[in-house]
């Protein structure tokens, strides 16, 4: 009996050495392949997660991912936390810390992780709350093993999948998802990217799939990249009937869906008091014109409102009464927009509440997908065969006008009858215009005086539009960065005119500066574009592997008359430059207008596009090129 008992602790003894030594080279970070380090700044060395819908309304999530960090860089702190509120809750929350040898050196239990609201800085109302990890590394390099289940009722969104979770400088040596659903809730799922990651596998079960990625190596960034999820691969989940917030809903295609958040999300927000309705129609007095009335009832939208935050519960994702809106005088995205529409229907200009993806990177809905999607929303006029659209949080943005956040992307206009997807404005390069004309007069000492007008117009506008509110030392400072080509700027005069009915921005601005032109012995050196040296610039990259993009086009035009000091002639004008390529066309000339004036001209047009990553090197010497013939200099000789 002894000898069995021995026999069983010793089994039990080489069992568990046996475990923990395995675990150990499971966290050892010598095991990593050095494939996989190329590039890395962390490596995802294993990550399992599931997800269970069990019902139209509760589905549980679990994970365990295994995380090195090899470097300072590859700690991203909001992989390891959780969001929650009273529709999620969280079941399992913890991570044991692993030095580089693989020995456990920390354990952080749920209640060590700190707990805060979700505060944004501009929500008047979040019930959102936040657990995450406070560790503060010591040594680098070490590993992370996390592990949680989540729980929630809202099957509205399914976690995507991502093999390295859209990041840079991540490699993956092997990720794995599995969803189990249930038949008759209409779940679906498409793949995006796949065609360039053969290292991921698919398998399909009864009322399951499995997608897995092995060795994928990091990915570097590449400048001017397109947006990473187009490059990432990634899978979307979605169910057709889901449950939001207390609310079933339908997602069958994008007409049914719009219907739902018609009838579910904004049919019983949109009544107006009486007095209210009549004082828009007091407004637009006899006016008849639909967009005139809507330009009325903008300007009265932005002088009166102006934007918060919701994210409690279903405001989340339904706005607030418009009667709310219109006694307090503020709302969120949803909520401005849905008000705009009640105002609109008061003066009988038809408008729809629109989701869309707000972001400089145009992002769009996926017409092949019905699912929850967007983060913004905005509204929609229809004019004639065409729509006008309304950003209905900003104060300052002319009627119409939608650049640089909204522009040229799928959105989803919300109608009684249902969804429809449309396209948002495109704002063309030609309309894209920054026109500057100036005036420069060097003395002969080599100091700069400088009366110059900029007028913006298309997307180079909207960049002007927050500067009435800034500060004198701001308005200094943003001129002496703009122009920091030119040493020992001083501002003397500033005007800037905002037409928003043309929607162009006028700026008109006078400067000083010594000692501009440099003197060569007893002759002086000038750079003839003292005032747009703003060709983007770009480095140079070996094998580039990622496509690019120009993703909204613009024409800079200069023209600007140079009044040279007394006493100096020119030394011999430069040649004209004309370069056109596929990306955009340069020309530059100067002109002796006489003896003492140089006319000197500039156009540089950069047309949108994406562009395959081959092409990248011809893309980088044509900006090279730019930027030389930017800096060009003339000499001036002196003769007394």
């Amino acid at each position: 009996m002894f000898m069995k008992k021995l026999f069983y602790i010793i089994f039990l003894a080489i069992t568990v050495f046996s475990y923990a030594q395995k675990t150990k080279l499971d966290y050892l970070i010598l095991t990593i392949p050095d494939s996989l380090k190329q590039n890395a700044n962390a490596v995802i060395r294993s990550d399992e997660t599931t997800i269970t819908i069990k019902s139209q309304r509760k589905m549980v999530k679990t994970q365990k991912l295994v995380f090195s960090v090899l470097n300072k860089e590859g700690y991203i702190a909001h992989l390891f936390s959780e969001n929650y509120d009273n529709k999620t809750s969280i079941n399992t929350l913890q991570a044991t810390i692993y030095d580089a040898l693989g020995n456990e050196i920390k354990k952080i239990k749920k209640s060590d992780f700190q707990d805060q609201s979700v505060f944004d800085g501009i929500s008047i109302m979040n019930d959102g709350r936040v657990k995450y990890m406070d560790y503060t590394p010591i040594n680098y390099p070490f590993t992370i093993v996390y592990e949680t289940e989540i729980e929630t009722s809202n099957t509205a969104f399914i976690m995507p999948w991502s093999s390295s979770n859209y990041l840079y400088y991540v490699s993956t040596q092997s990720s794995k998802i599995n969803v189990q659903y249930p038949e008759g809730l209409g779940f679906k799922y498409k793949t995006y990217n796949f065609e360039n990651f053969p290292n991921i596998k698919k398998t399909e079960g009864i009322l399951s799939i499995t997608f897995e990625a092995k060795d994928l190596k990091a990915m570097r960034y590449e400048s001017n990249a397109i947006n990473n999820k187009r490059i990432f691969p990634y899978v979307r989940f979605a169910l057709e009937s889901f449950h939001l917030e207390g609310v079933d809903g339908l997602a069958n295609n994008w007409q049914v869906f719009g219907q739902w958040i018609n009838e579910k999300l904004i049919a019983d927000t949109v009544e107006l008091s009486p007095e209210t309705i009549q004082k828009m129609k007091d407004l637009v007095k006899d006016e008849t014109d639909p967009i005139k009335k809507a330009k009325i009832i903008y300007k009265y939208l932005q002088d009166k409102s102006r934007y918060v935050s919701i994210q409690m519960g279903i405001g989340g994702w339904k706005p607030m009464p418009v009667k709310d809106v219109d006694r307090l005088g503020y709302g969120d995205c949803k909520a401005l927009s849905n008000y705009t529409m009640a105002l609109l229907k008061a003066v009988e200009v038809p408008a729809y509440y629109t989701i869309i993806h707000g972001d400089r990177d145009k992002i769009d809905l996926d017409p092949d997908f019905t699912a929850m999607q967007g983060n913004h929303v905005i509204l929609c006029i229809p004019q004639n065969n065409d729509y006008t659209f309304l950003e209905c949080t900003s104060q300052t943005s002319p009627f119409g006008y939608v650049a640089n956040f909204t522009d040229n992307r799928y959105a989803l206009i919300i109608k009684p009858e249902g969804g429809q997807l449309v396209k948002t404005t495109h704002y063309p390069t030609a309309g894209n215009t920054q026109k500057t004309n100036a005036k420069l007069i060097i003395d002969a000492n080599g100091h700069l005086s400088a009366e110059v007008t900029i007028k913006s117009a298309g997307t180079q506008y909207s960049p002007r539009l927050e500067r009435d509110q800034i500060s004198a030392k701001d308005k200094d400072d943003f001129y002496k960065k703009y122009w920091s080509n030119i040493s020992n700027l001083k501002l003397n005069a500033i005007d800037w005119q905002n037409d928003k009915e043309q929607i162009i921005y006028t700026e008109k601005i006078s400067f000083s500066a010594n000692e501009y032109a440099k003197f060569m012995g007893n002759n002086l050196v000038i750079i003839p574009n003292a005032l747009t040296q703003q060709a983007p610039n770009t480095r140079k990259i070996r094998d580039r592997k990622t496509p690019f993009e120009v993703d909204r086009g613009f024409v800079d035009e200069d023209e600007v008359n140079i009044i040279l000091p007394d006493g100096y002639v020119i030394e011999s004008i430069p040649q004209p430059v004309d370069i056109k390529t596929k990306y955009g066309h340069y020309k530059a000339k100067i002109e002796k207008v006489n003896e003492m004036t140089l006319k000197y001209t500039r156009k540089l047009t950069m047309e949108e596009g994406e562009y395959p990553a081959a092409d990248y090197e011809d893309y980088r010497q044509f900006l090279e090129k730019l930027n030389r013939q930017d800096n060009s200099k003339i000499l001036l000789l002196k003769t007394k």
